[in-house]
């Protein structure tokens, strides 16, 4: 595993993509309304990030041959749907949570977040679901800082989620993110084996992606024929959110939060 450190300017780099993924995730939730479509947002998100001057990282992703990677510029997932899914000409819903994943490059350097929209009348366990989980992110921003390893802040976010009746997915997990999405290390929202044999030392400049992902049933998950989409195995509704985060002196400075 090779973490490469960030120095303060670069870092400052990364916080300008973030805001660039701030700027189109706002938006995104502007246009979260019963009526408009999940391609309609996609585009949206195009629009946005490309007058900033940034180029999206998930269209065609991993190849980024057109035809050979995934189909959407953004990860919209609509209810059950845990990540991945693509955007097409489904309809937004009153009552619908709705994941959107966004990652862009501005000038080289990465910066990714993802939140879930609460649209209209949603029910509430539903919505307990997702303040659960954006809560499991505050959580993590709490707990890092250098000199900790990154499985008791994972402890902490598992804990509390559990505690609260959520399943806390176990195939996708957080990243080490820079001038490339995905970079060393792997971040689970959980405590396993491997994470123990491998534990992550949190230092400044240590930069990654912590993204929990909580269904409101079991934390099983299973891949539609797509290839992308990944849902619930009970089918029963899941959150995501997700924030870049840079490890300082001090503790977290969050890149993607707009600032």
């Amino acid at each position: 595993m090779a973490i490469r450190l960030k120095t303060k300017d670069e870092i400052e780099k990364m916080r300008a993509a973030g805001r660039v993924v701030h700027k189109v995730l706002q938006r995104c939730k502007e246009m979260c309304q019963p009526g408009v479509t999940t391609k309609e947002i996609d585009e949206e998100a195009y629009r946005v990030f490309t007058a900033q001057g940034a180029t999206g990282l998930f269209k065609n992703y991993p190849t980024y041959q057109p035809g050979e990677g995934f189909p959407a510029n953004l990860c919209i997932s609509v209810n059950e749907v845990v990540v991945h899914g693509i955007a097409d000409g489904r309809v937004i819903e009153d009552g619908d949570i709705v994941g959107i994943d966004c990652g862009v490059k501005l000038d080289g350097w990465c910066g990714d977040s993802a939140t879930t929209v609460m649209v209209g009348d949603v029910r509430p366990e539903v919505r307990k679901l997702c303040e659960v989980t954006e809560h499991m992110l505050a959580l993590a921003a709490e707990n890092i800082r250098p000199g900790r390893k990154w499985s008791q802040v994972a402890r902490v976010m598992q804990s509390y989620a559990e505690k609260e009746g959520m399943g806390v997915v176990r195939d996708f997990v957080g990243h080490g993110i820079g001038q490339a999405m995905h970079e060393d290390p792997k971040v689970p929202n959980f405590v396993n084996q491997e994470l123990v044999r491998n534990d992550i030392e949190l230092r400044q400049g240590v930069v990654i992606a912590v993204e929990p992902m909580c269904n409101m049933g079991t934390y099983e998950v299973l891949t539609l024929p797509d290839g992308w989409t990944v849902k619930t195995a009970d089918s029963k509704p899941s959150a995501h959110y997700e924030h870049t985060i840079a490890v300082t002196a001090d503790g977290a400075d969050i890149l993607t939060d707009g600032r």
